[in-house]
């Protein structure tokens, strides 16, 4: 057994379920669209220390703790007393997407949910090969598993500033993208299946410059194919 995967499979208890069926429907994700108005920081699938080494807990209770709650909170005061209080949050993300004088509703809203779907999107039980149904959409979209890796790589790799590499679905293919700031694939008319930060603050405390070293821990290690066959339209 890799040495990493054992060290993390003995603190992969969640903080809500500890079935791998509940962990994989995506456990931050439902909690957060499940919210309403004033919106509350959704809890981690896992402990703090679940996805080390990969990704430390110092690092983990950062990005969760303090950016993603940041982005909660500032959602909470930019949408107070307006239209945006009574819609779902993946409905308003699209409401405001592109729209002038929204940007900072838009940006707050999608960081608050993509955040939560990246949190699911990990797991301490990741990496090796997606479950069938996914495989053999990979396989007709980039010919291969690696293939696909690959691609989530580069994409990782070369986004320029802060952003996103996601595998999505777009009608029966399966796509990677990158996206910039706090874009996502929802705004495209895709289906997102699996999200990977390229924000530095998501690896800048164990790694400093070293992006690809995260994201090659996270691809290899982490990737919780699982969540993205759930995710399948």
């Amino acid at each position: 057994m890799n040495p990493v995967y054992a060290q993390r499979q003995t603190r992969s208890m969640p903080q809500e379920d500890s079935t791998a069926e509940h962990q994989h429907q995506g456990i931050s994700t439902a909690m957060l669209e499940s919210m309403a108005y004033p919106y509350d920081l959704p809890a981690l699938p896992y402990s703090m220390d679940a996805l080390s080494p990969c990704i430390s807990e110092r690092t983990l209770r950062c990005h969760h703790g303090a950016h993603h709650k940041t982005y909660i909170e500032a959602l909470n005061e930019a949408i107070g007393d307006t239209e945006y209080e009574a819609m779902p949050l993946k409905a308003l993300i699209l409401a405001t997407a592109g729209k002038p004088g929204q940007s900072a509703i838009f940006n707050n809203a999608a960081q608050a949910w993509n955040h939560a779907f990246y949190w699911d999107s990990l797991s301490p039980e990741g990496g090796g090969e997606p479950p069938p149904v996914l495989k053999r959409m990979i396989e007709a979209s980039f010919g291969s598993v690696d293939a696909c890796r690959n691609a989530l790589t580069k994409a990782a790799t070369t986004q320029f500033g802060s952003g996103w590499a996601w595998l999505a679905q777009d009608g029966k293919k399966i796509t990677v993208l990158k996206t910039s700031n706090a874009d996502n694939p929802l705004t495209r008319g895709m289906t997102p299946l699996l999200a990977i930060d390229v924000w530095e603050h998501a690896y800048y405390i164990d790694y400093q410059n070293r992006r690809k070293d995260h994201v090659d821990g996270v691809i290899n290690e982490l990737l919780n194919w699982e969540f993205a066959a759930s995710n399948l339209a």
